[in-house]
């Protein structure tokens, strides 16, 4: 069959554009069988789309990752563009690895679409930051949950929400699971870079990272404090926090600012770093040298930073509103997001033993290396497959 896909989420650097970089490249390696077209309205994207599929570029006045972003809007012509392009009949079933970036298609093709989570419909003024952007997310996902012939989702605890906010039999929703990209991986003598080192990451000095955005679902404020509280002690006075994630031209609501001003409030300046976006070989050095990576989001449908930090050896402290007490198990020390105190209390926990982050780390390898794209994609292959029977 021919398979068409949506991959206008192929250059964001959020976790979007690396499941979509990740789960399509993997899918072209396991399936030799299907033919594959991608569809993009980026015109950087397409010489490496093209490495590994066929590729349409559709002209448009605002790429989707600009005019989907949570301030933004998808013009009329550019949506009928989209449109119009995947609408051919040779399609057989068009996929769409993520809502984020879906639009309407009449055609014949079964369409298949990834729901990651239901953060916005649970907490839709944390994520779009006006009622005009919540009318229009909630426009296009009731018209997404129409069109599916298949609805897909990355974790059982993700699948869960979605049939209870949306009144489905959760039977109806299907996982793909993620995985960390391999180039996530225990390095034998790691080192800061000299990106690291510019933004004071040492070697010498104990560190705790998080790994992603600014979105004030992504519980920054309750981190910022409860770091506050411990750097005040003797016992962690050579402690670092290093937020790493893009705060320029930020495509999803950001509390940014606020998140620095709260720094900079609390005197924290020369213990609390603002990394922004670092690329793959930086941040797997410093996950490499972390002493535990934190992430705790109020709602993470899957948690890819915890997992690809588990991957480097680095224990995590993430969020129980999450798969990731499942995934990781004892790689993990999970807190309840809505109890600042618990944060406060896991940190000193994994930071006062070196025992306690050692065992960690070897069992985030062992959970780590039971999850890969390769299994993903033909967890999606079945599903594409699913989704063309009589």
């Amino acid at each position: 069959m021919k398979i068409g896909v949506d991959a206008t989420c192929w250059l964001l650097p959020r976790g979007f554009g690396r499941h979509a970089r990740c789960l399509l490249t993997a899918l072209r390696q396991v399936d030799t069988v299907n033919e594959y077209e991608f569809f993009t309205d980026a015109p950087e994207a397409v010489s490496a789309l093209e490495a590994i599929a066929p590729v349409r570029l559709v002209r448009t006045s605002a790429p989707t990752l600009s005019a989907a972003a949570a301030n933004g809007r998808r013009s009329i012509r550019d949506l009928l563009a989209m449109s119009r392009t995947m609408s051919d009949r040779s399609i057989d079933v068009l996929l769409f690895p993520t809502v984020y970036s879906y639009v309407p298609v009449l055609s014949r093709a079964r369409k298949v679409i990834l729901f990651h989570d239901v953060t916005a419909e649970k907490f839709p003024e944390l994520t779009l930051d006006s009622r005009r952007s919540r009318w229009f997310w909630r426009a296009k996902i009731a018209l997404a949950r129409r069109q599916a012939d298949v609805i897909g989702t990355v974790s059982d605890y993700s699948r869960a929400l979605l049939a209870r906010q949306f009144g489905v039999d959760a039977a109806r929703v299907h996982v793909v699971g993620e995985a960390a990209d391999p180039v996530f991986r225990r390095l034998d003598n790691p080192q800061p870079t000299a990106r690291l080192g510019a933004i004071g990451v040492s070697a010498t000095r104990r560190t705790v990272v998080y790994v992603g955005g600014f979105s004030p679902h992504k519980n920054l404020r309750a981190l910022v404090d409860a770091f506050d509280h411990l750097a005040a002690g003797s016992s962690c006075a050579d402690v670092d926090l290093i937020l790493v994630g893009g705060f320029e031209k930020e495509t999803f609501f950001t509390c940014y600012q606020e998140i620095r001003d709260r720094v900079r409030e609390r005197g924290l300046d020369q213990r609390v770093r603002f990394a922004g976006f670092l690329p793959d070989e930086d941040l797997v050095a410093l996950l490499n040298l972390a002493d535990v990576l934190v992430l705790p989001s109020k709602m993470e449908g899957f948690g890819l930073p915890a997992v690809e930090a588990a991957a480097c050896g680095c224990p995590v402290i993430a969020t129980t509103e999450s798969p990731l007490p499942g995934l990781l198990g004892d790689a993990g020390v999970f807190v309840d997001p809505f109890d600042p105190a618990a944060l406060e209390r896991a940190l000193a926990l994994v930071l006062s033993s070196r025992e306690r982050r050692e065992t960690m780390r070897r069992a985030g390898l062992s959970a780590a290396a039971k999850l890969t794209w390769t299994a993903a994609a033909r967890d999606l292959i079945g599903l594409m497959n699913r989704a063309v029977l009589p």
